[in-house]
C-alpha cells in the first residue's frame, strides 16, 4: 500500500488567540508522559522550554527512525512546539541557570526518580518558598510517597501489575498488553488537565500548589467501570479477545476479504444488525435475542450465525450497509491502511511542517478543536540546546558576558 501524500499545515486564522498565552513551563521532563503533558500545553499556547542534559538530551533523541543530527520519530511526536536549552546539571553555574528559569516560570513538570530534584535545590518546597504562585508537577511510576515512591516502573509494567492486562486477550492465554505505551498518554492527558485545573484555581485562590501523578494510578483508572464491577461483585471480569463480555455481538468477523469490528451495544441495533444488514428479519423477531441478556447466554450460537452470513461477502459491502442502517461497524485495520483511510483524510488528523533538516516532516495533530483559541500552529521538535542562547537572553536576561562564561564551561550548550 502506498504511503498517504500529506499537505501542509493549514495556519490558524491571523490574530486568533491562544488558550494558555502568557504561561511558561519549565519542562525537565523526558520520555513519553511529561514531555507529551507538555506538548498538549504548548499546543494550546504555553511557552514552554524543555530543559534537557548538556549530554546528549531527552534519550528519546536516541530512538528510530533518526530524524537529522540529533532527533528522532517518537522525540518529534512528544516534542512539538518547545524551546530547547541544553543544560549541564552537574556544574554549579548549570544549576543556577535552572533556578532561574524556574523562577520565571508559572510551571514546572518534572519526571526524575524521587529525590533528583531535591539535589538540584529544584524541589517544590524550595523553589515554591520565592515563587508562591508556581505549580509544580511531579510525574513518576508509583507517586513521591509512601513505600513505593523509590521503585523504577514503566508503561507495560503498571499494565501488568493493575490488572489492565489481565482484561485483554484470549480467555486460555496469558493477557495481553496494549501495544501502544497507553498508560504513559494517559497519564500525559490527566495530569494535563491537572495543570490547568491548578491554573486556574490560581485566578481565584491567587497561589500555586503541588501535583503529582503516577503511572500505576492512572492505569487503575484505565481498567475503567470493570474495577467497579469487581468491588461490587467480587467477581473479575474474563478475558473474550475481540469479543465484548457485556454485549452481543460486539466483536471481530472476517469477512471475505478482510476483517471488520462491529459494536453492537443494544437491543434497537441488534434488530438494525439482523433485519437491514444480514437480511436475517427472523433472528430480530427471536424472543430469545431480543434481551441482551439473552443474546450473552446464547453468545456462541449467535457469534457462529452473524460469523458465517459475513463471511460471504467483502468487508466494503458489509460496511457499507452498516453506515446505512446505522450500525456501528469499522474495518480493522493496519496501520497503512488506517493512514490511507478516507476517516483520516476526511479528519484532516495529518500535515507536514518545516523541519530545519529534512525539510518538512510528517504532524499529527491533537484531536480537539477549538474554535475561539485555535491550537498554536506546529513547530518541529527543537534540536538539542537550539534555543540556549535564546533563553539565556530573552527569558533570563543575561548579558554578552554571562552567556559566554557559561558557553566556555560547557554549563550550558548552545544548539
Amino acid at each position: 500500500m502506498n504511503r498517504p501524500v500529506l499537505s501542509p499545515h493549514t495556519p490558524r486564522p491571523a490574530g486568533a488567540p491562544l488558550a494558555l498565552a502568557g504561561i511558561r513551563v519549565a519542562d525537565f521532563s523526558h520520555f513519553i508522559a511529561g514531555p507529551l503533558c507538555s506538548m498538549i500545553l504548548a499546543d494550546l499556547g504555553a511557552e514552554v522550554i524543555k530543559i534537557e542534559k548538556a549530554d546528549g538530551g531527552d534519550d528519546f533523541r536516541n530512538l528510530r527512525p533518526k530524524v537529522g543530527n540529533d532527533q528522532s520519530g517518537p522525540f518529534l511526536w512528544t516534542n512539538r512546539n518547545k524551546r530547547s536549552i541544553a543544560i549541564d546539571l552537574k556544574q554549579e553555574a548549570g544549576i543556577a541557570v535552572a533556578r532561574d528559569i524556574v523562577a520565571k516560570s508559572d510551571v514546572v513538570l518534572e519526571n526524575f526518580s524521587t529525590g533528583v530534584m531535591a539535589r538540584f535545590g529544584l524541589d517544590y518546597p524550595t523553589v515554591s518558598a520565592g515563587n508562591p504562585r508556581l505549580i509544580y508537577c511531579s510525574v513518576s511510576a508509583y507517586g513521591r510517597s509512601g513505600p513505593l515512591k523509590d521503585r523504577l516502573g514503566f508503561d507495560p509494567i503498571t499494565q501488568a501489575e493493575s490488572g489492565f492486562m489481565a482484561m485483554n486477550g484470549d480467555a486460555d492465554r496469558v493477557g495481553v498488553r496494549a501495544g501502544p505505551s497507553i498508560m504513559d498518554m494517559a497519564t500525559a492527558m490527566m495530569t494535563c488537565n491537572a495543570v490547568q485545573a491548578a491554573l486556574f484555581a490560581r485566578e481565584r485562590l491567587g497561589r500555586g500548589q503541588y501535583i503529582e501523578n503516577a503511572l500505576f494510578d492512572t492505569a487503575v483508572t484505565m481498567v475503567g467501570f470493570h474495577a467497579l464491577n469487581y468491588l461490587l461483585s467480587g467477581q473479575e471480569p474474563s478475558r473474550f479477545g475481540n469479543a465484548s463480555r457485556d454485549t452481543v455481538p460486539t466483536a471481530a468477523f472476517d469477512t471475505a476479504d478482510g476483517p471488520l469490528f462491529i459494536a453492537c451495544a443494544n437491543d434497537r441495533t441488534w434488530n438494525r444488525l439482523a433485519a437491514r444488514v444480514l437480511d436475517r428479519p427472523d433472528l430480530a423477531d427471536n424472543a430469545v435475542y431480543a434481551s441482551t441478556s439473552g443474546r450473552i447466554e446464547h453468545r456462541d450460537e449467535i457469534l457462529a450465525v452473524v460469523s458465517g452470513i459475513l463471511l460471504k461477502k467483502s468487508r466494503t459491502h458489509w460496511l457499507g450497509r452498516m453506515r446505512e442502517a446505522g450500525v456501528p461497524g469499522g474495518a480493522i485495520n493496519s496501520i497503512a491502511e488506517a493512514f490511507g483511510s478516507t476517516e483520516m483524510r476526511d479528519r484532516e488528523l495529518m500535515s507536514t511542517i518545516p523541519h530545519p533538516v529534512e525539510g518538512f516532516v510528517p504532524n499529527i495533530r491533537l484531536p480537539f478543536r477549538m474554535e475561539g483559541t485555535p491550537l498554536a500552529d506546529p513547530v518541529a521538535a527543537p534540536g538539542l540546546g537550539e534555543h540556549s542562547e535564546w533563553v539565556l537572553r530573552e527569558v533570563l536576561g543575561y548579558g554578552d558576558a554571562a552567556v559566554e562564561g557559561l558557553r566556555g564551561s560547557g554549563a550550558v550548550k548552545m544548539g
